[in-house]
């Protein structure tokens, strides 16, 4: 299995241009909420859902990002619970506004982000990282969270 510096150097090989970095503050956090929204309007059985709205697809996947995070780095895995609860607390007030109707939001969301994302790579001249592997999926965030770390001076 490869080291987080290892999938973290990879990434950082084909996001070398500022404009595409700028690009990515922006476009991967709002990726990742879209991508959780969508993971949300994915009805559930009626039985979960009276528990709790927060019993869906969108906490499914977050644990099991969150448990990617903690094999590859447990101080990126804690840096990434904060960041992961705002989405899950705006895609929840999203959902009570909008009810059925977030699917449509975080598709628009996520849509746009690409765009973004492409529109940054052909900046850069390199293909987007996922495209080798989809782990880089995953990478995109703890990316940026590794830029922070190291800004306060903590390892990861």
């Amino acid at each position: 299995m490869r080291t987080v510096q290892n999938w973290l150097d990879e990434y950082a090989e084909s996001h070398q241009n500022g404009t595409n970095k700028t690009i990515h503050w922006i476009c991967v956090p709002a990726i990742m909420h879209s991508l959780l929204g969508l993971f949300w309007a994915i009805p559930v059985p009626a039985v979960i859902s009276e528990v709790s709205p927060l019993l869906n697809f969108a906490t499914l996947f977050v644990a099991f990002a969150l448990g990617y995070y903690l094999l590859l780095s447990p101080k990126l895995a804690i840096g990434m619970l904060p960041v992961v609860s705002v989405m899950m607390a705006l895609n929840y007030l999203t959902w009570m506004q909008v009810g059925g109707w977030i699917w449509l939001v975080s598709v628009v969301i996520f849509f746009v982000a690409w765009v973004g994302q492409f529109v940054g790579h052909k900046i850069e001249g390199k293909k987007p990282s996922f495209f080798k592997d989809l782990q880089f999926l995953l990478i995109g965030p703890i990316w940026l969270l590794s830029f922070i770390y190291r800004a306060v001076g903590m390892s990861y």
